[in-house]
């Protein structure tokens, strides 16, 4: 026998805020339904942990402040997120969860990369407040930057070399210190 359907649960803000407080599993909610995350790769962690290390000094210099993977970002009354790294510029005074990030980074794998190329790139670039929206492989050496250009948006890439620019941070950090060492898959023993 099949089973049974069961309807669609929609929430609002702040039943899901609610409910993620009392969750032990992380939830993102897209237009009111809630969706688990699963777990990161090692990859994953050393380079939100080298871009954390190298970022922050930067943010105290300007007064800003970074968030990992841990603090949720409300893109709309129905939406919200966990990017894997954002800095606030802005008096933004909510304790969990963000409005106005002047930069968002998303650390690409297997099984986000679709939905931080498309569903997360539309709706981040909604924010007001956002100057870059950065996508950093965990499988190569491989930056793109989406950066705001008056009404529209800037696309640049970083392969194997160079500095990628954090414009509201005043920063630039390289593919060097974003990649040191990490493991990249199918590229044997990393060379830094």
């Amino acid at each position: 026998m099949g089973e049974t359907a069961r309807p669609l649960e929609l929430l609002d803000a702040e039943a899901y805020l609610a409910r993620e407080e009392r969750s032990p599993v992380r939830h993102e909610l897209v237009e009111g339904v809630p969706y688990a995350m699963a777990g990161a790769s090692e990859a994953h962690n050393l380079v939100g942990g080298n871009l954390f290390f190298h970022l922050r000094p930067h943010a105290l210099a300007k007064g800003c402040r970074l968030f990992v993977s841990d603090m949720k970002l409300k893109v709309s009354p129905r939406t919200f997120y966990y990017p894997d790294l954002m800095a606030v510029c802005a008096e933004d005074p909510h304790p969990y969860y963000k409005e106005r990030p002047c930069l968002l980074v998303e650390v690409l794998s297997e099984s986000t990369e679709a939905i931080d190329r498309r569903e997360k790139l539309w709706r981040y670039r909604e924010i007001p407040s956002l100057e870059a929206y950065l996508l950093v492989d965990a499988r190569a050496r491989r930056v793109e930057g989406y950066f705001r250009q008056g009404e529209g948006w800037l696309y640049r890439l970083w392969e194997e070399e160079g500095e990628v620019e954090v414009p509201c941070l005043g920063a630039r950090l390289s593919l060097f210190a974003l990649y040191e060492g990490v493991e990249l898959e199918g590229a044997g023993s990393s060379p830094f």
